[in-house]
């Protein structure tokens, strides 16, 4: 029988201790955030969808890439929000070919929204051009990929406090049905051990079109004064990933006093940079009074899956995009187009990426048959095709026509909460 010294017992022991430790170290949950500007200098036209873009004489805030880089041992993902009106996946994917460290499925890459910033779609403008400055285009690429290598340099020791609720005041409404929309606004904060911020992220379903495309001005929106007011208050950096925001959940910069047609319930809007203070500023104090309260997560699961579907392209509008745009969009011999669901798993929370602009219906039904305490949904987030709709609401009442017209087809809603419910069924 073989019988240890104490001095083997001894050695072995120091071995399995440093194993521990090691281990223990690798699995610590990392944060880190990055930020780059991609206002365009000098000033672009910018776009608020299909059709030629409208000139700028002026910008108020700066158009940014924002990331935030989370790890716990093997597990790594980067989450990216750039202050555009869409990011398509064929850009998408310039930018994770850029990032080591990181596999591509796990590189989450979403748009704002903003509709006062230039065009990254490449529309075409039926004359065999198209609407965007590719230089500009090459600039997010680069500015994007390198915000994520900024966060990877800064990972450092965290913790999480998740809250989600009701944002109260006059944030957001539904403009075809004022009260049909989300009132939930979910928060995720990084804090480091000693309780200093080093991230907040505010998901919340809104259009940032207070200004618009019309009025002259490249702007982030209402977006940019959320993330000064979160930094200023709280510290660290914040982003901000949109919901289901479509058809058309919009800011709610109705002026109350000024009705267009009282009969049908339509308000004149303030397109100003005033209302944009006010409006970013009240969503950065309610994910403030939303966050304060919650508990640090301690060592949070960090868990990312994903699928990848496929859509048929019933638009002729959006075919004409695909085919005449000269980023070259991939597209399957049957004409479909291939686009990636991302399904996170984050401490106490669950996060569900859309393609796309979901309609509220969408959302609220997703988030109901999710299994988080917290079920957040990424918006236009690894690709930006149009709106998806239900079946049933697909071309059903006149106020659908164009979300309809700039939808890939009735099924693309159908096709989504499927591929959704695989993943969250796992």
């Amino acid at each position: 029988m073989f019988r240890s010294s104490p001095a083997a017992i001894r050695c072995v022991l120091a071995l399995l201790l440093h194993a521990a430790l090691v281990s223990g170290a690798d699995a610590e949950f990392l944060a880190g955030i990055g930020v780059r500007s991609i206002t365009p200098d000098p000033l672009l036209p910018v776009s608020g969808g299909l059709g030629a873009p409208h000139p700028v004489t002026e910008k108020r805030g700066e158009l940014t890439a924002r990331a935030l880089v989370l790890r716990n041992g093997p597990t790594t993902v980067a989450i990216v929000s750039l202050d555009l009106l869409g990011f398509p996946s064929v850009l998408a994917d310039r930018v994770r070919a850029k990032i080591e460290g990181i596999p591509e499925e796990h590189i989450l890459i979403g748009a704002t929204h903003t509709h006062s910033a230039p065009d990254c779609y490449a529309f075409p403008d039926g004359k065999g051009g198209h609407t965007a400055d590719l230089k500009y285009i090459d600039l997010v690429c680069e500015q994007a990929s390198a915000a994520i290598q900024d966060a990877i340099g800064r990972l450092e020791a965290a913790e999480l406090r998740i809250a989600t609720g009701e944002a109260r005041g006059k944030i957001a409404y539904n403009y075809y049905a004022p009260d049909l929309y989300d009132r939930r606004m979910s928060v995720i904060q990084a804090v480091r051990p000693d309780r200093t911020v080093i991230a907040t992220l505010v998901n919340y379903a809104i259009h940032p079109e207070v200004l618009g495309a019309e009025v002259g001005i490249c702007s982030p929106d209402v977006i940019g004064p959320m993330c000064e007011r979160i930094e200023a208050l709280a510290g660290g950096r914040a982003i901000f990933m949109n919901g289901a925001q479509g058809g058309m959940i919009t800011a709610d910069n109705r002026d109350l006093d000024d009705p267009r047609d009282p009969l049908r319930g339509y308000w004149n809007d303030r397109r100003v940079w005033d209302e944009c203070l006010r409006i970013g500023n009240t969503m950065a104090d309610e994910a403030m009074r939303l966050v304060g309260d919650a508990t640090a997560q301690r060592d949070p699961k960090l868990v990312c899956r994903f699928l990848d579907m496929r859509i048929p392209v019933d638009s002729d509008d959006l075919a004409a995009v695909i085919k005449g745009s000269p980023l070259r969009y991939p597209v399957n011999d049957d004409g479909s187009i291939t686009t990636r669901v991302n399904f996170l798993e984050l401490g106490n929370a669950q996060i569900l990426t859309i393609p796309g602009e979901a309609l509220p219906n969408i959302g609220f039904y997703l988030k109901r048959t999710m299994r988080g305490e917290h079920n957040l949904l990424f918006g236009l987030t690894n690709d930006a095709f149009g709106y998806i709709m239900t079946k049933v609401d697909f071309k059903s009442f006149p106020r659908y026509d164009y979300i309809s017209r700039v939808s890939l087809g009735e099924m693309t809603g159908e096709i989504l909460i499927e591929t959704a419910h695989r993943l969250i069924g796992r």
